[in-house]
C-alpha cells in the first residue's frame, strides 16, 4: 500500500497538461508511469524522485525495524516481570473471636489449613508497610496496604502502635517485643486474619530524603504544633493551615502526637495525618515530572529501605502502579479503638472494636473473595480500663 501511495504521488506531480491535438496520445504502457510529456527535463526529475523515494524507503525500514525492537523489548518485559506469589492463609493463634488465647498465644490450629470457603483474588496483595522510629529500632508506623491491580485501587489500614497484643510474657503494646519487622508482622496477620504478602519497611533519613527530593509536598497541618523533647531532638513549632513541607519539617508533622501542655491530638491522630501525608506523596511520585526521576528514587530505597521483595516483584509494582490515581483509588483509615486499657499491670493499652475493626478490614484490606468473621480474627481484649 505504501508503494502504490508512492507511485500514484510521482505520477500526479511529473506531469503537465497534455497539449491538443487530434490524435489520441499513445498507448502507455505500465513500465511508463515516470514518462513526461516533456522529454527535456525527464532525467533530473528521475533522478530526483529517485532520491526521495530512497530517503522515504529507508525511513519506512528504519521504523520498522525500530517497531520491532519496541515489540520484542515489550514481549520480554511481559515474560520476565511477572506478578509476585500470594501467600497462604495464616490461621490466627485462637479461633474464638477477640476472648485472649488461654495457651499463652501458642497456635494449635495446622498452619497448612484453610477455612472453607476463604479464596485468594488474584491480582490483589497485602504489603505491611513500616517505618522505624529515629534511632531505628522500634518500628514506629505500621500500616497494611491492600493494591487490587486489577481494579487498580489500593486500602490502607494504620494500627497504633499500642495497639494490644495478645502477649503472655512482655510488653503487650504492639511497637514492643523482639524479632523486629518480621515479628510485627506476625503479630498484625495473626490478630487481624490477613495474610500479609510482603513487606516495605523506611527509616526516617529515607523519608526525609525522599520529600526533598520532590522538592517538598503542599500538606494541611491539622492543628497548632508546639512541642519540644530534647532527649528525641524533637523541637515541632508550626500553625494550623497549608504550608509547603520540606523533609524535615514533614518528618516532624508525621511524628506529632501532642504539646507540651497536654493538647494536640492521640495516637490515632497522628496516624491520621501521617496517611494523610502518603497518599500527598504518592500523588507527587506517580505525577508525570516525577516518574522522569526514576534514579533518583532508585538510589533513595537502595540506601534507605528494606524489604522482602524481589527486583522482578518491585518492577512489577511498579509497572501497575503508573496506572493507579491516588485521587480517586486510595483509601485510608485507622482501626478504631479505646486507648485507656490495662492489661496484665500494663497500662494505655489500644484495645480494638471488635465490630468497626471487621468493618474496615473486610472493606479496605481483606485479599479473599469472601467477608473474614471475628472467628477469623485474634483481637486481644484488656483486663480493665483506667
Amino acid at each position: 500500500m505504501e508503494e502504490r501511495y508512492l507511485n500514484t504521488s510521482r505520477r500526479s506531480q511529473g506531469r503537465r497538461a497534455a497539449p491538443a491535438q487530434s490524435q489520441p496520445p499513445r498507448r502507455r504502457r505500465d513500465d511508463d508511469w515516470d514518462d513526461d510529456w516533456d522529454d527535456r527535463p525527464r532525467k533530473t526529475a528521475q533522478r530526483r524522485r529517485s532520491g526521495v523515494v530512497g530517503v522515504l524507503k529507508g525511513f519506512y525500514i528504519f521504523l520498522v525495524v525500530i517497531s520491532a525492537v519496541i515489540v520484542a523489548v515489550y514481549i520480554g518485559a511481559k515474560v520476565m516481570i511477572k506478578p509476585p506469589e500470594q501467600s497462604g492463609f495464616t490461621p490466627p493463634n485462637q479461633q474464638g473471636g477477640n476472648t485472649t488465647p488461654s495457651n499463652g498465644g501458642v497456635s494449635t490450629v495446622d498452619p497448612d489449613a484453610t477455612p472453607a470457603g476463604l479464596e485468594r483474588e488474584k491480582g490483589v496483595y497485602t504489603i505491611f508497610l513500616a517505618a522505624t522510629d529515629k534511632a531505628g529500632t522500634l518500628t514506629d508506623v505500621m500500616m497494611v496496604m491492600r493494591y487490587d491491580t486489577n481494579a487498580q485501587t489500593v486500602g490502607v489500614i494504620s494500627i497504633p502502635r499500642d495497639t494490644l497484643v495478645a502477649r503472655q510474657k512482655g510488653n503487650p503494646h504492639l511497637v514492643y517485643g523482639g524479632g523486629g519487622v518480621e515479628q510485627r508482622i506476625k503479630d498484625v496477620s495473626d490478630m487481624l486474619g490477613v495474610p500479609i504478602d510482603c513487606y516495605v519497611k523506611v527509616n526516617i533519613k529515607g523519608f526525609i530524603r525522599l520529600v526533598d527530593y520532590l522538592d517538598g509536598v503542599d500538606f494541611y497541618v491539622p492543628c497548632d504544633m508546639n512541642y519540644d523533647d530534647p532527649e528525641q531532638d524533637l523541637s515541632i513549632h508550626y500553625t494550623e493551615g497549608t504550608r509547603h513541607l520540606n523533609g524535615q519539617q514533614a518528618m516532624e508533622v508525621a511524628r506529632f502526637r501532642k504539646n507540651n501542655d497536654g493538647s494536640g491530638y492521640s495516637d490515632v491522630g497522628r496516624t491520621q495525618t501521617q496517611q494523610k501525608l502518603l497518599v500527598a506523596l504518592a500523588k507527587k511520585v506517580l505525577s508525570w515530572n516525577n516518574l522522569t526521576r526514576i534514579n533518583g528514587f532508585v538510589e533513595i530505597f537502595n540506601d534507605n529501605v528494606d524489604t522482602d521483595l524481589s527486583l522482578n516483584e518491585m518492577l512489577y509494582f511498579a509497572s501497575q502502579a503508573v496506572n493507579l490515581d491516588p485521587s480517586t483509588g486510595v483509601e485510608t483509615a485507622t482501626l478504631p479503638g479505646r486507648g485507656d486499657g490495662v492489661y496484665r499491670g500494663y497500662r494505655y493499652c489500644y484495645e480494638l472494636d471488635p465490630e468497626g475493626t471487621l468493618e474496615l478490614v473486610n472493606r479496605l484490606i481483606n485479599p479473599y473473595s469472601q467477608d473474614l468473621t471475628l472467628d477469623d480474627m485474634n483481637l486481644a481484649k484488656a483486663d480493665k480500663y483506667m
